[in-house]
């Protein structure tokens, strides 16, 4: 008995052992480039290329960070460019959180002909890559005389299918008896979504928030059609062209990426209390 109950214990170790050992070598796949982004941002060119790397910076080049903000023209487009992403950002992750929310409250909590046909026609959207429609949007927009401006960059991205699923799954399991309160005391649709379902909606909408903002923070193929001036274009465009510079060097590209990921890490940490509640959310629901 004995023999079997260190058995046991022996396999068990082996087991924690072994998954310690894939979430470390997970945890370094994950996080490798982002500790080689930080560090390299912070060395001369020389140093950033030699073999073998090191991973400790010899001196701190804080040059490489005024080089990636004054930008090799002298410009500073870095500044308006980064202004265009936070603008074009945060204006379509809240008009995402807020049509998404109204349209998924209707198909959730209204009985109408053709409901299911129009949420299958919604999910269907999903599954259409936006390489097919981009061409055909970009004829529309030009059509409307909105190139080259922020409404060329903002109005084709106003609301999207995967906001109005996510958020008309989650209102599914939102209690009838709640909203039916609400009515019997007097509210109109509009003060029960105000007052009742988007209070009470704060993990899903963070989770909405998170995954619109870091699709538009990092979308580069729209602006790049769309955004023709310096003045116009966004961050994504200025990290391109920065690097394709033949006197841009490794050291200052890096501090150009660290500096253009730090909005996305900070709206991350300030909703990832909520966020991850959502992510468990949506598993127990799925369970």
């Amino acid at each position: 008995m004995r023999q079997r109950n260190a058995v046991r214990r022996g396999r068990s170790a082996l087991a924690t052992a072994g998954v310690w050992l894939v979430l470390g070598v997970v945890l370094v796949y994950i996080l490798g480039p982002l500790v080689f982004m930080v560090t390299a941002s912070l060395m001369p060119a020389m140093e950033v290329t030699r073999i073998p790397y090191r991973w400790i910076p010899q001196g701190f080049h804080w040059q490489n960070y005024w080089q990636a903000i004054r930008g090799n023209d002298g410009r500073f487009f870095f500044v308006r460019n980064m202004v265009n992403s936070l603008f074009v950002a945060t204006t379509i992750t809240l008009s995402t959180v807020v049509l998404s929310t109204i349209t998924g409250y209707g198909l959730a909590k209204f009985r109408f002909r053709g409901r299911k046909a129009v949420m299958l026609l919604i999910v269907a959207t999903m599954m259409i890559p936006f390489q097919v429609v981009m061409i055909p949007l970009y004829i529309i927009t030009t059509s409307l005389g909105m190139q080259n401006s922020y409404a060329g960059l903002i109005v084709p991205f106003l609301v999207n299918a995967f906001g109005v699923f996510l958020m008309r799954q989650y209102l599914l399991t939102f209690p009838d008896d709640i909203l039916d309160a609400a009515r019997i005391d007097g509210a109109s649709e509009v003060q029960i979504l105000w007052r009742v379902v988007f209070p009470s909606s704060w993990p899903a909408i963070a989770t909405l928030a998170i995954l619109t903002f870091r699709s538009q923070w990092d979308n580069l193929i729209w602006p790049l059609l769309i955004a023709q001036s310096r003045e116009m274009q966004t961050i994504p465009i200025y990290i391109t062209l920065f690097a394709e510079e033949k006197f841009t060097d490794e050291g200052a590209m890096m501090a150009t990426a660290v500096l253009a990921s730090l909005p996305m890490v900070l709206l991350f940490f300030g909703l990832s209390r909520y966020f991850v509640g959502g992510a468990q959310l949506f598993s127990a629901q799925k369970g």
